[in-house]
């Protein structure tokens, strides 16, 4: 049994491009779980995922996985993560075959019997060349290696986005499958918050490399809710309660942040549920005001 609590966790994370900073970025993610990683493009998701691997190098701050630092150990530590990018990273003239030749000599754990079994199950020819699959079946291929190496750790990059339904909801069957396995555990990068809210465990939520929001995503949609009320209401809601507000032709919708508070303080008030594209968008337009 590995010692780690957490498989991710960045403390006070900077990089700063100058025209974009991701700014002191802090969160953890729980071994076993699924954590849902939104925001908008551009928020700076794709950044963070490239600090996590050690593509890039962070200005400051600290980054481990699996309870270690990436620092000199990313090498060794990558052994153990499954990348799954929005685009394919393969050139389009190989093959499963030509791709099974070439990870034999970049994984120690490959495994070529797993990787044909995933290719017959998605019904992916290992010999016609990648470049003419489907989007569909581009990301398939990238999960079908990601999965062949025995990865404890899958990190993937708007893994959903542009695929039609039936599609997304094939690959996320796939993910669940992955994550019953002992201490495995997914990230999950996305902007498609219904499909996160499926299967993720946790949410971290960025914008403008700035994060608003983290923790256990049940929690996060207990505690939020829609309030309606008059525009003349407004003000007696209390502001500590208050994330952001949306006026309509007919009242007011107000974002709050503890329901049962709200409950208890504005009982002739209705309080909806919500869900997380509203928490994201709400979130958003509070912070550009």
């Amino acid at each position: 049994m590995d010692s780690y609590t957490n498989v991710i966790e960045l403390d006070n994370v900077v990089k700063d491009y100058g025209d974009f900073k991701l700014d002191n970025i802090s969160f953890s993610v729980p071994k076993g779980s699924v954590c849902g990683f939104i925001g908008q493009n551009g928020a700076g998701k794709t950044t963070t995922i490239r600090l996590m691997l050690d593509v890039i190098t962070a200005d400051s701050g600290e980054i481990k996985l699996f309870g270690e630092d990436i620092k000199g150990n990313a090498p060794r530590l990558r052994e153990d993560i499954g990348v799954v990018y929005d685009e394919m990273g393969f050139h389009e003239f190989m093959t499963g075959k030509d791709i099974n030749i070439m990870m034999k000599h970049i994984y120690k754990n490959w495994d070529e019997n797993v990787f044909f079994d995933y290719l017959k199950r998605f019904s992916l020819p290992s010999k016609k060349k990648c470049g003419d699959f489907s989007r569909g079946m581009r990301m398939k291929l990238q999960i079908a290696v990601a999965l062949s190496h025995n990865a404890k750790l899958l990190v993937m990059d708007e893994p959903t986005a542009g695929l039609d339904p039936i599609v997304r909801n094939e690959i996320l069957d796939i993910f669940r499958e992955f994550v019953l396995e002992e201490d495995h555990s997914i990230f999950i990068s996305s902007h498609i918050t219904g499909d996160l809210e499926k299967i993720a465990d946790e949410v971290v939520f960025i914008d403008g490399g700035k994060l608003f929001l983290q923790g256990n995503k049940d929690e996060i949609l207990e505690r939020h809710g829609i309030l309606k009320c008059r525009k003349d209401e407004i003000n007696s809601i209390s502001k500590s309660l208050i994330v952001g507000v949306q006026e309509g032709a007919f009242g007011v919708d107000v974002l709050i942040n503890d329901m049962k508070a709200a409950a208890k303080l504005y009982p002739e008030l209705v309080i909806d549920r919500t869900s997380l594209e509203e928490i994201m968008l709400f979130y958003v337009a509070s912070a550009r005001r």
